[in-house]
């Protein structure tokens, strides 16, 4: 089979995408994704250019009864869509700054280090995450939990209007005002109610900030009391300082860097947009002996360094918890669980909540009583992977408020603490039956399922 080249009309717009069935060349290249770890085969992918392009795409689907996904640009999962429907985005990939405004307008398939890159050279910033190479829109449609969330909150609070492909085939231009329903649904219901083609969302005059990373050898100072001292130290900060703990046993192979390679490296990164950074993470430099110092100010375009994530696409499987207080008894038996001895690689992230995150917005983002976030990722097989996962989210599970839709990385395709209380998933899934009475949008994490 060969590919084909579709032209249609919609709204008096031209569509031309490319539509690949298995089989033709091209198909498998159109699949690949950053998680190497899930792998689907959709009847037919849609890959678009435009947001007619999304629209045909969308009502070929429901024509033929078949269900639809997204192919997240960056870091996500793929929309469900074996057997059905799947569209890939990472062609719309247009940005837009208005500098008088402080909004940026992005497709469906930008990445957060193309907006940094054009907002910079204004003085200007989005509510990205830790890697350039994060796709903006699914990122802010779960949420959107930045490196400088607890002095700016979610991105998604910070979102002006959203472009959205419904179930009925309809381009749809939402807001706060106009089809404030949906507008509150997709703002943490992620891609259960249609495909966005495009967002505006407002950015925040910051130019420069302080930030990096203080690291320690766990197997010297012990991961446990660089957990502890980072706990109290967090009582101390203020609310514009967001912050996060890391252990990450590295393995010790070749390819690793000789700085990283066979150590069990312990980490607190920060992000403050202050002037008095310095003193603030001075009790961070006396927890032990120092392996990597790498905080300082630095202009926001180097803001991917505090973090420093991988960007080769590679396979693992992860899941979060939001708590509403850290146990550092309970969080230091996680660490002891996946550190080094662990059966399959694993990486613990505990980002700090609070501050802006805290206060409420008109969207179905969740947890914001959260005051920790305990993300864990393993690295290998799925079954391994729970092996070591589950008894860690056990540890945890009598102070958890719930889970993060940006970090539930296919570890299952449980719903379960993923959309708020009962009143807020009773809410999503009226709209859902609304929007999308045949389920044609096929979410990981359903949220009918």
């Amino acid at each position: 089979m060969t590919a084909m080249n579709i032209a249609d009309s919609n709204a008096g717009s031209k569509a031309n995408r490319l539509v690949l069935r298995p089989g033709d060349a091209g198909y498998d290249e159109e699949l690949a994704g950053f998680q190497t770890g899930f792998a689907q085969r959709p009847a037919v992918i849609h890959a678009v250019s435009s947001a007619a392009d999304v629209a045909a795409a969308v009502r070929y689907a429901a024509a033929e009864g078949l269900p639809v996904g997204v192919q997240a640009t960056g870091h996500g999962l793929p929309g469900d869509a074996e057997g059905g429907v799947l569209i890939t985005t990472k062609r719309m990939d247009k940005v837009t700054i208005d500098h008088e405004a402080r909004t940026v307008r992005v497709e469906a398939g930008v990445r957060w280090g193309q907006v940094v890159a054009a907002a910079g050279p204004y003085g200007l910033a989005p509510l990205n995450g830790s890697a350039p190479g994060v796709g903006a829109v699914s990122y802010t449609l779960s949420g959107g939990l930045g490196i400088l969330a607890r002095e700016f909150g979610y991105a998604a609070d910070h979102v002006r209007a959203l472009d959205v492909v419904t179930a009925d085939g309809r381009l749809r231009h939402v807001t706060p005002e106009v089809e404030a329903e949906l507008y509150w649904a997709l703002l943490g219901g992620g891609h259960n109610f249609g495909v966005v083609t495009g967002m505006e969302i407002g950015l925040v005059p910051v130019a420069r900030l302080y930030g990096g990373s203080v690291s320690f050898d766990g197997r010297e100072v012990g991961p446990g009391a660089v957990l502890r001292a980072y706990e109290r130290w967090t009582r101390t900060v203020p609310d514009g300082l967001t912050s996060s703990f890391a252990a990450v046993p590295y393995p010790d192979v070749p390819a690793m860097p000789d700085r990283l390679r066979g150590r069990y490296v312990i980490s607190v990164r920060v992000a403050y947009t202050g002037a008095d950074g310095d003193q603030l993470v001075a009790p961070l430099r006396e927890i032990g002996p120092v392996l990597a110092d790498s905080l300082r100010e630095m202009p926001y375009t180097d803001s991917h360094t505090i973090h420093s994530d991988p960007a080769f696409p590679h396979t693992y499987y992860g899941d979060s918890a939001v708590l509403c207080e850290l146990n550092v008894d309970a969080a230091a038996g996680v660490l002891a669980l996946t550190g080094p001895e662990a059966p399959v690689m694993c990486v613990v992230q505990i980002n700090h909540l609070g501050g802006a995150l805290a206060v409420s917005a008109p969207n179905s983002v969740p947890h914001r009583e959260g005051r920790f976030l305990v993300r864990l990722l393993a690295m290998g097989d799925r079954d391994t992977a729970r092996e070591v996962l589950d008894p860690a989210f056990g540890r945890l599970a009598p102070w958890a408020v719930g889970r993060a839709l940006n970090f539930a990385f296919g570890a299952g395709d449980r719903t379960e603490g993923l959309y708020g209380d009962a009143e807020t998933r009773k809410r999503l899934a009226g709209l859902k039956s609304e929007y999308d009475p045949a389920n044609l949008f096929r979410h990981n994490y359903n949220i009918t399922g």
